[in-house]
């Protein structure tokens, strides 16, 4: 086994709250290996005034062995890299950077996965024939395409910019190759959302710089299931109200946990404990 040290960073805007630097750096030396995870914050001062491909090239000349990136960079990098994964390429957003020895990088899209895992272990055997998708920005595209590709037959987006749902419906259908979505205005979503079997909230409606919910929950029953990505917290405005009426539902911590355990098993080729970074990941609330 070797001792080399690994290095890896992340790449957003106003990153200084993100569990994932304890989660790498963890699991890292639970396998024997140093892990050292870097915050490379593009707001503020030492990195405002560099573009994306100064940041991304100086990572790649320093050493590093992967990056993670978040907003608003997922849609930027996919140009400025050697070679993106297909399924990266097909959403038009990468969200994980794995730097080969040589220098040569590559994007994948971890947040499909971790979406899609989640949702396996976490509302297993739910009813996906109809869902309702709050929100078209952010990780809006890795939600949709987890959605439509793990049983959800019609999926409807919707966002205040309708435009921008429609968007998101066109790049996801392009890349499932059916018809699966349709962007929808915010505006009354809760009657499209009192005849689905489930929805999620794709927004940061929850957080506490954005307190209440995307939608009136009373638009919902117990035959409801109900998904939220915000995770900090983890009992949100939205789940609290959705369990109190019986609904099942799905925090958005597993995503989060999920995206990190595929990211660090393309960065260091080593077998994560996804139980392990998990329970890291909550000891840091």
């Amino acid at each position: 086994m070797t001792s080399e040290t690994i290095l890896l960073g992340l790449i957003g805007d106003d990153i200084s709250l993100s569990r994932t630097p304890a989660m790498h750096e963890a699991e890292g030396l639970a396998h024997g290996r140093p892990t050292v995870y870097r915050r490379l914050d593009t707001v503020t001062p030492r990195l405002a005034d560099r573009s994306l491909n100064e940041v991304l090239t100086a990572a790649r000349d320093l050493g590093f062995n992967g990056l993670n990136i978040t907003h608003p960079h997922k849609q930027a990098v996919l140009p400025l890299l050697d070679d993106v994964a297909p399924q990266a390429a097909e959403l038009g957003s990468a969200n994980t950077v794995v730097i080969a020895e040589d220098g040569t990088m590559t994007g994948h899209n971890t947040d499909v996965t971790g979406f899609a895992r989640g949702l396996a272990e976490g509302l297993a055997d739910a009813a996906m024939d109809t869902v309702v998708q709050v929100g078209a920005g952010g990780v809006g595209n890795a939600v949709a395409y987890s959605l439509v590709t793990n049983g959800t037959a019609k999926l409807l987006v919707a966002d205040l910019d309708q435009t921008r749902a429609q968007a998101l419906a066109d790049s996801v259908n392009r890349a499932v190759g059916r018809e699966a979505v349709t962007g929808v205005s915010a505006l009354g979503i809760e009657e499209h959302i009192a005849v689905a079997d489930g929805v999620v909230n794709a927004t940061p409606m929850g957080m506490p710089a954005h307190p209440g919910t995307a939608f009136d929950t009373s638009c919902l029953s117990q035959r409801h299931w109900v998904g939220d990505v915000v995770y900090m917290p983890i009992e949100t405005q939205l789940l609290a109200e959705s369990r109190a009426l019986g609904c099942r539902t799905l925090d958005g911590t597993r995503m989060a946990v999920y995206q990190a355990v595929d990211a660090f098993r393309l960065f260091t080729g080593l077998e994560p404990d996804a139980r392990r970074m998990r329970e890291t990941f909550l000891s840091l609330g």
